[in-house]
């Protein structure tokens, strides 16, 4: 039995990021940028956020991966990006306020913080991890950061995919 179609006002377009954290970028520099390849086109230190990341890419145009490769600036400290090792996986979002008021309104948990600029520049929001009596629809123990396509991402997803 095929599940039912559910009307929703967005569209999940691909993979945007994924996040690896650990207690030493340069660990994971070695595998991602010098044993793989991957460029690093950025970096994003946030006291709040307690992170220090590279930002490192695959692919190329609209469908370019950002792997953010992260550790704590304090490995005492919350949030710990370093645990667990995969941190989160970024969507890529065609109506990111549409999709956050629809699911909101179906019972999914986001974490606290709301849209807002991300790492890379893009809107961005996070969906908890946790499921809790209010909100229960949550990543299932996986942060899942959703993130507002530009026009020439949602435009080749359209054209390409």
């Amino acid at each position: 039995m095929a599940p039912q179609e559910i009307s929703r006002p967005f569209k999940v377009l691909g993979i945007q990021q994924i996040a690896i954290g650990g207690p030493s970028k340069q660990r994971l520099r070695r595998l991602w940028v010098e044993m793989f390849g991957l460029a690093v086109t950025g970096n994003f230190v946030s006291e709040r956020e307690n992170v220090d990341e590279d930002i490192a890419e695959m692919g190329s145009g609209p469908f370019k991966v950002e792997v953010d490769l992260m550790q704590p600036l304090d490995a005492a400290k919350k949030p710990a990006v370093h645990e667990p090792p995969l941190n989160h996986v970024g969507l890529w979002i065609d109506d990111l306020p549409a999709a956050v008021e629809w699911l909101t309104t179906q019972g999914v948990r986001f974490a606290p913080g709301g849209i807002r600029k991300g790492a890379s520049g893009y809107d961005i929001t996070f969906l908890h991890p946790k499921a809790n009596e209010q909100f229960p629809i949550a990543g299932e123990g996986v942060l899942i950061e959703l993130v507002q396509a530009p026009p020439e991402v949602i435009e080749a997803f359209a054209r390409l995919a």
